[in-house]
Order: C-alpha cells, then sequence, then structure tokens
C-alpha cells in the first residue's frame, strides 16, 4: 500500500513537472510576438491543455501503453511498483531541474531515458533494446528535424498566399503610447534629407532596434482587416498547439498508474491534468522567456506558421501512438521561423540542444539509482 501510494504521488509530481515546463510551449509564440502578455498565454494554454487532457482518455489510449513500460520490460517487471516509481522520479526530477533552468526540455525524453536507464539494471540484457529505438527515439529524433525542414517552406507558401490575397506586412513606429503609424506614411524631406511624419505637435518618436520593431498586417480578406485575420488564427492555432499537447502528454504520465489496479484510468487523467494545470501555473515563467523571446523574432504570421506545424505534427503522433515530444517539435518550428527570417539565436538554439543531450543520460541515472536505493530500502 505504501509503494502504491508513494507511486501515486511521484507521478503527480511528474505531472507538475510537465506543466512547468510544457504547458506554455504551446503559447509561446503568442508572448513572443507580443499578441498578448504572459498571464494572458498561461490562461489560455491552462484551459487548452486541460481540454486537451480530459480528450487523451478516447484520443491516444496507445500512449498510455506506451509509457507503461510494456514491450520495453518483460511484463513482471512492467507491473512493479518499484520499478515504475523509479521512472517517475527519474523523469521528474529532471524536467524540474531543467525548468528551474529555464530550459525546455522534454518530459517525453525524460520518460524514456528514465524508462531505458532503469530498465537496464533491473533486467540488464533483457531490456529490448530494438523496441527502444523503433518505438522511442526514432520518434523523439524525428520530431524536431519534420519541424523544421516543413515550416519554412509552409511560412512561404502561406507568405506568398497572403500577398496574392492582399494582407501584406507593414513595419510601423510607435507614437505615443498605443498609436501605430505605418512606415509607408512617413514623409522623405529633400532639404533636410530625412524622413518625417505627418503627426500632432508635441508627440515624441522613439527609434529604437530592429528587435523594437512592430510590423503588422494591412488589407482585408472578407470584409476583415488582414491583423484581425492573423491574430484571430494566432490565437486559435495556439489553442490548437496546448489541446495538443495535452492530448500526447498525459497518457505517457498515465501509463505509469496502469499498475494501481484500483485507480479508475479516467480518475487518473484529471488527477495528471490537474498537476499539469497548476505546475504551469505556478512555475513556467522561466521557459515561457526562452521560448517566447530568446530563440527567434517573429511577428504573428510567422507565429502563425510555426504553431500550424506545430500542432499537426503533435496530434498527428498522438492519434498513431508515436512518442514525440511536443518540446522538440514546438522548438524546431519557432528555430525554424527565425531561421527562414534570419533571426535565430544559435547560441540559445545550441544551449536547448545540449539540455535535449544531456535529459536522456540524466533521467537514465536518477531512474537507476532510485530503482538500486528501493532494492536496499524496500517501501512494502
Amino acid at each position: 500500500m505504501l509503494v502504491t501510494a508513494a507511486l501515486f504521488l511521484t507521478t503527480l509530481f511528474v505531472a507538475y513537472a510537465n506543466g512547468a515546463n510544457d504547458n506554455f510551449k504551446g503559447v509561446a509564440t503568442l508572448f513572443g510576438s507580443d499578441a498578448t502578455t504572459y498571464k494572458g498565454a498561461i490562461a489560455l494554454a491552462t484551459i487548452a491543455t486541460f481540454a486537451g487532457s480530459l480528450c487523451s482518455v478516447y484520443l491516444a489510449e496507445a500512449l498510455v501503453h506506451a509509457f507503461s513500460g510494456k514491450g520495453l520490460v518483460p511484463d513482471a517487471v512492467a507491473a512493479s511498483p518499484d520499478f515504475l516509481l523509479a521512472v517517475a522520479a527519474g523523469a521528474g526530477t529532471t524536467v524540474l531541474l531543467a525548468t528551474l533552468l529555464g530550459l525546455p526540455v522534454s518530459t517525453t525524453h525524460a520518460l524514456t531515458g528514465a524508462l531505458a536507464g532503469t530498465g537496464l539494471l533491473a533486467v540488464g540484457p533483457q531490456l529490448d533494446f530494438a523496441y527502444l529505438g523503433s518505438g522511442f527515439f526514432a520518434p523523439l529524433l524525428l520530431g524536431p528535424v519534420l519541424a523544421v525542414v516543413l515550416t519554412i517552406p509552409v511560412y512561404w507558401a502561406l507568405r506568398t498566399l497572403s500577398g496574392r490575397l492582399g494582407i501584406r506586412r507593414e513595419s510601423c513606429i510607435c507614437v505615443g503610447v498605443q498609436q501605430f503609424i505605418p512606415v509607408r506614411q512617413l514623409q522623405y524631406n529633400a532639404a533636410l534629407q530625412q524622413y518625417t511624419l505627418p503627426a500632432p505637435a508635441g508627440v515624441d518618436i522613439t527609434v529604437g532596434t530592429r528587435r523594437d520593431c512592430v510590423e503588422k498586417y494591412h488589407g482585408r480578406l472578407f470584409g476583415i482587416s488582414g491583423q484581425s485575420l492573423v491574430t484571430g488564427l494566432h490565437y486559435l492555432s495556439a489553442g490548437t498547439v496546448s489541446f495538443a499537447r495535452g492530448l500526447n502528454d498525459t497518457p505517457k504520465i498515465v501509463g505509469l498508474l496502469l499498475v494501481v489496479q484500483a485507480l479508475h484510468i479516467q480518475f487518473g487523467v484529471l488527477a495528471i491534468a490537474t498537476a499539469m494545470a497548476v505546475g504551469g501555473l505556478l512555475s513556467a515563467r522561466k521557459v515561457a522567456i526562452t521560448m517566447g523571446k530568446k530563440i527567434a523574432r517573429m511577428n504573428d504570421g510567422q507565429a502563425l506558421t510555426a504553431n500550424l506545424v506545430t500542432g499537426l505534427l503533435v496530434i498527428f503522433a498522438s492519434r498513431f501512438g508515436l512518442p514525440v515530444s511536443t518540446t522538440h517539435v514546438a522548438v524546431g518550428a519557432i528555430s525554424g521561423i527565425g531561421l527562414a527570417n534570419g533571426s535565430a539565436d544559435k547560441n540559445v538554439m545550441g544551449g536547448i540542444l545540449a539540455s535535449w543531450l544531456l535529459t536522456l543520460p540524466v533521467a537514465a541515472a536518477i531512474g537507476a539509482l532510485i530503482y538500486a536505493l528501493l532494492g536496499f530500502f524496500p517501501l512494502n
């Protein structure tokens, strides 16, 4: 009974760490493009992720079994609370450490590392390395690559289409507090050899860096202004990515609870979804700044493209039981935008990549250590 209670609480700890590190990733582009504030973005992320978590009971059952350890280690070991407790502790601790450092790592990656490390210690050569490679590592590696490769052509295609529909980007300068004046309204004064603005007297104009430049969309489609249309679709896409994240990540964590026979799976999903929501609301800010502000600079349209690619890839993977990482896909898509518009910060991208490489061995080591300690100090 004690080990079962410890497994349940440790699984909630994994869900909390997951929410803290992952919940904001679906709405990072909203925050990064200044479409909304941090509070507005995290509120949308919490609601959409919670909805995706609840729907995972019906749409992503295959992922529940994939992360229960079955097929990777013998069924007797996969059904051991000690084994699953060690896996949960290894993954949760790794993700929480990364969150405290502001690094967007993958809970999927951490769970995979913990499963591999704990499984190797538990069964040695009986660990199914072929299944580990094809069922776990291949989707994890493929996700970010596909995101980058797809985002760049999709961005250029949408940019071309919007231009043909009469929706074009305009760079703006800030006048006062909330008034935006398109650059095309500047008038060139040949005598002064400079541009002037037809603005009321006494209005100060501040010149900033390229990063401070605001881009808006000009034109109308179906009677709707281009900016309103892009903003609305951006919000919809952010909600879709957050929904997809809840759909993809929740069953992976619930898989740790299958051994608790007395726990109904619907209750398990509700508990995990709640813990994820709390983690995101309380501890997501550092990762939010990295995802939204440090990887690349983007406007609403570019952010919309990144979200579309992320949402489609994650939903597709969830439907077919492929354990891709929402983190890897989202970072890949944002990086793709940065590479397309020339704003990608390669130092930040390199740091994130290094954290991904460390996630597997760190989670594996912690999981194996906890499993060894449980062997010496059993909770039964």
